[in-house]
């Protein structure tokens, strides 16, 4: 499911109306019935409900007339309010508000802050209010009359449906450029948008339904410029194949997972277990020698190779030729494994020589925060980076909230510079591929912000990275099904109380959520 931005919606907008040859005011007036269409959805009350539709002089206040027509019988009643004057609407939305005239449904038009305040008590009488103020073309903060209108309108506990995105949103960015409406539902017009995606905007969205309103799919496809889609259970379940009858263990893959150290023993834990609930055939953890007795003591379904020790109880330097003379299709480095010298010379010499694809989480990335460049993919040997915002930060140079105030290019960034899979975890984990492609992920919950849900999630990367060999595909499993696992055990064990080992026992809930109960058979 593709996200646009505001250019590359004006520009499927335009190629519908010019090429396809639907016109645009047939696209108006099925975006308002589509609204009304989900409004009825979400509140089966709207015929005791007064609505109250504010509309701004653009096509968004267009959409707007054509709800408060098609709303007007199904409801007990509509108010139209026109935030500007009626000489300044043109086009279709022009031609839709003239037809409310025609049909005597009264439209108050509001210049200033003084007409508003004396009108201002319908807001107050409405048990539902459109917010048809502005859509995707909004580039700068509201003010004046439109951030009163918004500010007394945020006031109110009336349930507020927006159409397209909330009014003071831009379409560009999920960062809040100004004052914007809290809508308890966003109906989007053809594809989602980035403020009805990502935090912060993400949270004054409501529940968001997107509107087919007659542009084909092809169009929206194959719009040019910045490949963002979402990451969902429709979007991965293509990628779980059936298993064959003849399978074997070894059909599905080995995965050497190096993790551990002194008193870290259980990241290996988590991470083995996150692998083989995910379905690698075969396990091991490569650990220090001092830690094996430990780790193997923690699960009897995987296997266990004991490394050489440094001093302080992590791997040696050494210890990076005894990791890659061990069998394995995928290498999952840094649950963990501690940090210091003979840390980083380890982890550095594995990914100089690694042959298999890689999995690099944890203190593996804190190995390169002072020579990111030395952290490179190359042609046959895919690597997955798994930071959180903070080891972002060390591997880009920048402070954690840069990151933070735009994952989209931080993740863009390493990804491409690198030639890295780069799955940037937090809410909304996203995923960025070296040729310039964004996921981000829609499942996942407040109580995955425990310790040990980043040692699952690696594990998780590397089972599927050794079942579906596209670093791609792996990525997007992995992080929409350890969310998936997520929900689930919030939903058992409630948020609060919720461990990284009761995320581990719900993996395959979430993955036969995606594939349906297995076939039967002797």
């Amino acid at each position: 499911m593709r996200v646009l931005n505001a250019r590359q919606m004006r520009e499927a907008d335009r190629r519908t109306i010019q090429e396809i040859g639907i016109p645009s005011i047939v696209l108006m007036e099925n975006a308002g019935r589509q609204v009304v269409a989900a409004i009825e959805r979400r509140f089966p009350d709207l015929a005791t409900r007064r609505v109250v539709v504010l509309s701004g002089r653009g096509n968004n206040g267009g959409d707007g007339f054509v709800i408060a027509r098609t709303i007007l019988p199904r409801s007990a009643g509509v108010t139209v309010v026109l935030i500007g004057d009626p000489a300044d609407v043109k086009g279709d939305a022009a031609t839709n508000l003239a037809i409310l005239g025609r049909l005597g449904v009264p439209v108050l038009a509001i210049a200033d802050g003084a007409a508003w305040e004396l009108h201002l008590r319908c807001l107050a009488e409405a048990g539902l209010v459109i917010d048809a103020l502005f859509g995707t073309g909004l580039t700068t903060p509201l003010t004046g009359i439109h951030e009163r209108v918004v500010a007394d309108l945020n006031a109110t506990s009336v349930p507020v449906v927006s159409v397209d995105v909330p009014s003071g949103m831009s379409a560009d960015t999920p960062e809040l450029i100004g004052p914007s409406v809290h809508a308890a539902l966003t109906v989007t017009m053809a594809a989602l948008k980035l403020p009805l995606v990502l935090p912060p905007a993400l949270s004054r969205a409501g529940e968001v339904v997107i509107a087919d309103i007659g542009i084909p799919l092809e169009v929206i496809e194959s719009v040019e410029g910045p490949r963002i889609e979402l990451i969902d259970g429709q979007t991965v379940r293509a990628l779980i194949v059936p298993r064959p009858p003849e399978s074997h263990k070894g059909s599905f893959g080995h995965v050497l997972i190096v993790a551990g150290s002194r008193g870290k023993t259980g990241a290996a834990y988590l991470a083995a277990a996150g692998a083989l609930r995910s379905g690698a055939g075969l396990v091991t953890v490569a650990t220090p020698s001092g830690c094996q007795p430990v780790v193997a003591g923690l699960g009897a379904e995987y296997m266990t190779v004991p490394l050489s020790e440094s001093a302080a109880g992590t791997v040696a330097a050494r210890a990076a030729a005894e990791v890659l003379a061990k069998p394995h299709d995928v290498l999952a480095v840094g649950p963990g494994l501690g940090g210091g010298d003979e840390v980083r010379a380890f982890v550095r010499a594995l990914v100089e020589r690694a042959t298999a694809p890689m999995v690099l989480d944890a203190d593996a990335l804190n190995a390169f925060a002072s020579g990111p460049d030395r952290l490179v993919g190359r042609d046959g040997h895919d690597i997955i980076v798994t930071p959180h915002p903070g080891e972002m930060a060390r591997l880009l140079g920048v402070r954690t909230e840069q990151v933070q105030a735009d994952r989209l290019a931080a993740a863009t960034e390493l990804a491409t510079r690198q030639r890295l899979y780069v799955v940037l975890k937090g809410h909304r984990t996203i995923v960025a591929t070296p040729d310039g492609k964004l996921f981000v992920n829609t499942s996942g919950n407040p109580g995955m912000a425990t310790g040990g849900t980043g040692d699952v999630l690696t594990g998780m990367v590397a089972a599927w990275l050794a079942q579906v060999p596209d670093a791609e595909a792996a990525s997007k499993l992995a992080v929409f099904v350890h969310g998936a696992a997520g929900d689930l055990a919030a939903g058992a064990r409630g948020e609060v109380a919720m461990t990284a080992g009761d995320l581990v026992e719900h993996i395959g809930d979430a993955i036969l959520a995606l594939t349906g109960p297995a076939r039967g058979g002797r």
